[in-house]
């Protein structure tokens, strides 16, 4: 059998190779409450739920009846016992009948697929009712100050984010591009979940759980480091961005497109 060409060698799909990246993964990306709230909402009444993409399990729903897909073993191994296992797929080609589920998910994850248009349309295919994609719109990532201090990590992700409006143009039906408020001690850490909280990004391992800090080199890192590290202890961040240290919420990148038909 030839190796699956959208695989890396522990499976991941996408340019990004979990195997490596994704060791504490879970850790640092736990599901948070409020976040998982709108995904709940976007879901109406679905019991049967397609999670695509659906890595260690981070905000996928525990009330319904969920099919989980994620084709890297390294996060299918860090979902927790009380979810179910993740069936080993990729969302250009899922493995379910038409119309097989009252609605399917997918969080941070359509920027990993190698063909974005062959992924929603197969999620569209299986699904009944909503598709809810939640993901981070790439020409409003400069609004987080990371910009300042790592310009070439949100170059990446810039290059990595599909345009939200395209994704939901490309679901069809009535399509809805809702705002996600990030809290300021959000628990699933992603880059602009430390937006109050500089010091995180200070850590190597959540960096890490990160991905598009695995496409930087390391004298890039080195750099962000230094000068994070330096204006931190002197007080030059807190001048200049101090007031989000309390800020309750922060309305930046992050987005929830909900495709109905």
């Amino acid at each position: 059998m030839q190796p699956n060409p959208l695989r890396h060698r522990d499976g991941s799909a996408g340019d990004a190779n979990y195997g490596v990246i994704g060791e504490r993964y879970a850790h640092f990306r736990r599901p948070d409450p409020r976040i998982a709230g709108l995904i709940e909402t976007a879901l109406g009444a679905a019991q049967a739920v397609l999670n695509v993409g659906a890595g260690a399990g981070s905000c996928e729903p525990v009330d319904r009846t969920v099919i989980a897909v994620e084709p890297s073993q390294s996060m299918r191994s860090q979902r927790p016992p009380h979810l179910p296992t993740a069936i080993d797929a990729v969302a250009e080609h899922l493995p379910f009948g038409d119309a097989s589920f009252d609605a399917s998910m997918s969080t941070f994850s359509v920027h990993q697929w190698k063909n974005l248009s062959a992924g929603l349309r197969e999620m569209r295919r299986v699904t009944r009712g909503p598709v809810v994609i939640m993901t981070c719109e790439p020409t409003e990532l400069d609004r987080f100050w990371l910009q300042d201090y790592c310009p070439e990590v949100i170059g990446v992700e810039a290059g990595r984010y599909p345009a939200v409006e395209r994704i939901a143009g490309e679901l069809g039906g009535r399509s809805e591009i809702l705002p996600v408020p990030i809290p300021l001690d959000c628990s699933d850490g992603f880059n602009e979940a430390y937006y109050g909280r500089p010091e995180m990004l200070l850590d190597p391992q959540a960096r890490l759980a990160c991905s598009a800090w695995s496409f930087v080199g390391d004298d890039v890192v080195q750099r962000f480091e230094r000068t994070l590290g330096h204006d931190l202890s002197s007080g030059r961040w807190n001048e200049r961005y101090g007031p989000l240290r309390t800020q309750a919420f922060f309305e930046g990148a992050l987005k929830l497109i909900v495709g109905r038909t």
